[in-house]
């Protein structure tokens, strides 16, 4: 029996509470000792838990009955298309989620269209060497890092047999869960053989103040504004700390035993938004990244670059974004866009005006306002022929007829090597024609000839890395870039039109319009 057992009179028990004051009082400071020693490595426990955790996968959805037969574009063999995705949850809520449903009526029409998925190795190789394990092929790629892409995504992709790879922000794996991946699921995301990782910084995937003036801008492509010093960063400060990121980011893949990543996915699409770097510094960040990356990704850029030579001579991909708001038409209609055609498959682009985009040009304008079936608006209308598939154009010969051609004041104009370094453009008026070489890294270079006035004038233009050899009416020449032979990335694109109509409108002078456009090998 214990001393606090059997009955007790109340002076006993006045004496009983004064000996226990003191063990109550210890026990009760050993008790919050323990919990504040114990507390950070609960803390601990809870973040490694997190980041440990695996959540439960959901089975990909069945497939609707309008996915099948696909309508996707085969030409002989193209180049990869590039796809940008974001996070997959079955209730988004931003534009940049897709279902799983939408995920799975892609991939299906893909499938369906006979397109192969590449891993980043294969798609690497294909940058270097130009040829791919099929001859239609589509990289899947992912950014963010995003736990949809393991709970709703990576069942979907098994079910077509397809693979993809996750841009990850280093930093945020295993935080804000359940919105970003663990490392855990990552490994068994790694395992599958489905997945594998690429670069998307470790912290920089954010916007900060670059002025004074607060004003938002990437912290990877700008200088920050350090506000406690009222002072921008020095270029030197940030160089170190963008290339802090990048290491650290690296370190990250070594310390969870992934495979060295070989991309970079441009957080923002910086490559071309603004920068406060000073412009003989803009290409330190492309510096930065080229030392420790095979290429980089963009979804924004200023010239197209879709996989191909061009892209690969840059070191720089843009990639086809796919949103929660593109539907599946919309979805088939753009890569019908990017799938790479050669000059034969597209001999008389004049009939196909789907084929065409007209960038700088009033809202609404069409095809038919260069072809004179149509009112053209303004004093300008200019128009690509697929931008995304002709890229990497670079030995073709063009056509083209031009009628209604009045004075000085109307003219039409015929672009070869559209989006490259080195494009030229011929235009012809009534009387003459003027050859413009306009060289990205020089100054333009115009040849000019008269010609024996007529309303319509035919032009052939002949293209090849060394050259653009010009005849108008089958007898006079021109010719630009002829001095040396340039390597093809360089110079290759495809073709885009243009009329100008700068007469006095009082005056109802018709616009010129070209009745006849061939493309040849």
């Amino acid at each position: 029996m214990s001393r606090h057992d059997g009955p007790r009179t109340p002076a006993a028990g006045r004496r009983v509470g004064r000996r226990l004051r003191g063990p109550a009082v210890r026990g009760a400071l050993g008790a919050l000792a323990a919990v504040v020693v114990v507390t950070p490595f609960l803390g601990a426990w809870s973040y490694d838990s997190a980041r440990r955790a695996v959540s439960t996968q959901a089975a990909a959805p069945p497939v609707e009955p309008d996915v099948l037969p696909g309508e996707i574009v085969k030409t002989g063999a193209s180049a990869p298309i590039v796809l940008a995705y974001h996070d997959i949850n079955p209730e988004p809520t931003n534009d940049y989620t897709l279902t799983p449903q939408q995920l799975d009526t892609q991939l299906a029409k893909l499938e369906a269209a006979g397109y192969r998925s590449l891993t980043t190795k294969e798609f690497t190789r294909y940058l270097t060497t130009g040829t791919t394990p099929a001859p239609h092929t589509v990289y899947l790629t992912f950014d963010d890092g995003t736990r949809g892409l393991w709970t709703y995504a990576d069942q979907v992709l098994a079910k077509h047999k397809m693979r993809a790879a996750s841009f990850l922000i280093t930093g945020a794996v295993g935080t804000h869960r359940p919105y970003y991946l663990s490392w855990a699921e990552i490994d068994r995301m790694k395992s599958s053989g489905r997945w594998d990782f690429q670069d998307h910084t470790h912290l920089s995937h954010e916007r900060a103040a670059i002025d004074a003036a607060g004003h938002q801008g990437s912290v990877l492509a700008n200088r920050l504004w350090l506000a406690k010093e009222k002072r921008l960063e020095t270029e030197n400060e940030y160089r170190t700390r963008v290339r802090t990121d990048l290491d650290t980011s690296l370190r990250a893949f070594s310390d969870h035993h992934l495979p060295a990543p070989q991309l970079f996915a441009y957080p923002f699409s910086e490559t071309a938004a603004p920068t406060n770097l000073a412009a003989r510094n803009t290409s330190a960040l492309e510096r930065l990244l080229r030392e420790r990356f095979t290429a980089s990704l963009t979804n924004v850029s200023p010239r197209p670059l879709p996989a191909g030579p061009r892209a690969a001579a840059a070191r720089l991909v843009e990639r086809l974004e796919v949103m929660r708001t593109t539907s599946t038409d919309t979805f088939v209609k753009q890569l019908n866009e990017w799938v790479s055609r050669s000059p034969a498959e597209v001999p008389e682009p004049l009939r196909n005006p789907e084929q065409w985009r007209f960038p700088g040009s009033p809202s609404g304008t069409g095809l038919a306002a260069l072809t004179g079936k149509g009112v053209a608006k303004g004093t300008y209308v200019s128009a690509v022929h697929l931008p995304m598939g002709t890229a990497d154009w670079n030995t073709y010969r063009v056509s083209a007829t031009v009628a209604g051609l009045r004075g000085t004041r109307t003219s039409a104009s015929v672009e070869v090597g559209h989006g490259s370094l080195v494009p030229v453009t011929v235009t012809v008026s009534e009387t003459g024609v003027r050859v413009t070489e306009r060289p990205a890294d020089g100054t333009a270079r115009v040849t000019t000839g008269k010609l024996t006035p007529a309303a319509a004038h035919r032009l052939d233009l002949e293209v090849s890395p060394g050259g653009v050899r010009v005849t108008v009416d089958g007898g006079h020449a021109l010719v630009a870039r002829a001095t040396k032979a340039l390597d093809p990335a360089r110079t290759s694109g495809g073709v885009s039109l243009a009329v100008r109509n700068e007469a006095d409108k009082a005056a109802k002078v018709a616009w010129p319009r070209f009745t006849a456009l061939r493309v040849k090998p």
